[in-house]
């Protein structure tokens, strides 16, 4: 149901973008202004973006296989690493380049195009601003800023929507102050701080997804609940060690290593361990690969001791 929602704010989204690249286009190359060139590549970075944020939804729900026995969540975070590098290169970069083209060329002669141009922007305004509070709606329903941003694909639909609407301004502060002083400088600023604010937002974007493909644990809130329950089970007399890592957006890899207490024999050692890995599960859904290393708290103690000091 959540993913059925993200996928209906990303088509919401993707629509709002591929109307307002083409008109961006049209109306830059008619008015030859570099802020709202820069404009239009930022939204065609943003309908390429959605695409594959589309393909990230799709593609990680595929079930676990033999080469792929935890399955196929990591794909959601690739697909928002080439997203981050979409907005970087196709957006951040030729945004630069229009600044550098404006600087060069000096300033238009006419500005029939430009009423035509700013016409566009407050369009284009209005349409961001509507993908934006679907955006920042559907983290609501997901409960809230700190969940909905466990979603790199809905984060990314709200960095891209957010930055959207600031870089349209800008773009329109950019045009208006260019007619009113016949200074192009303004425009190359607007188009400066447009390439800057979406090299800032690729970064935030791509640390996020490589910090999440490299294995990144659990937050401590979820790694915290799930020591507090071993440590509740009545047969765990220590957990000496707990490690997680997010495998997708709701599965989480939980290893651990637990001293029982003393007096169980194998069988019952296999039938708690059994029982505690249901415990986690259902208590935490999340935690859908549990493996626990299981030693007798006694034996334990005593190898502690045989081992020589400093080893």
């Amino acid at each position: 149901m959540s993913d059925r929602r993200t996928r209906v704010t990303v088509l919401v989204a993707l629509a709002a973008n591929v109307v307002i690249a083409v008109a961006k286009t049209v109306g830059g190359l008619i008015a030859g202004s570099p802020a709202l060139l820069s404009e239009a590549a930022h939204s065609v970075a943003d309908s390429m973006n959605e695409v594959f944020l589309l393909a990230a939804l799709r593609r990680s729900r595929r079930r676990a296989d033999s080469r792929h026995p935890f399955g196929y969540g990591k794909e959601r975070f690739f697909w928002s690493l080439l997203a981050a590098v979409g907005i970087f290169v196709m957006g951040g970069c030729f945004s630069f380049f229009q600044a550098f083209e404006a600087l060069r060329r000096g300033a238009a002669e006419s500005y029939d195009g430009y009423v035509a141009g700013l016409v566009v922007l407050g369009v284009a305004l209005i349409s961001e601003g509507i993908s934006l509070l679907r955006a920042l709606h559907q983290v609501r329903v997901q409960g809230g800023a700190a969940s909905g941003a466990r979603d790199p694909a809905l984060r990314t639909v709200v960095a891209e929507d957010g930055t959207a609407v600031l870089g349209v301004s800008l773009a329109i502060a950019g045009m208006a102050l260019h007619m009113a002083t016949g200074q192009v400088i303004w425009e190359a600023l607007a188009s400066c701080a447009i390439g800057a604010l979406l090299v800032y937002v690729a970064y935030r974007l791509g640390r996020d997804a490589r910090d999440q493909l490299i294995g990144r644990a659990a937050d401590p809130e979820q790694s915290h609940r799930i020591r507090a329950l071993l440590q509740a089970q009545p047969e765990i007399d220590s957990v000496e060690s707990l490690l997680t890592m997010e495998l997708g957006l709701d599965s989480t890899l939980v290893a651990a290593r637990v001293d029982l207490t003393p007096g169980l024999d194998s069988e019952e050692v296999e039938l708690v361990a059994e029982r505690i890995k249901r415990t986690v599960s259902y208590t935490i859904p999340e935690a859908d690969q549990i493996f626990l290393d299981i030693t007798d708290a006694l034996t334990a103690k005593r190898t502690a001791r045989r081992q020589p000091r400093g080893s």
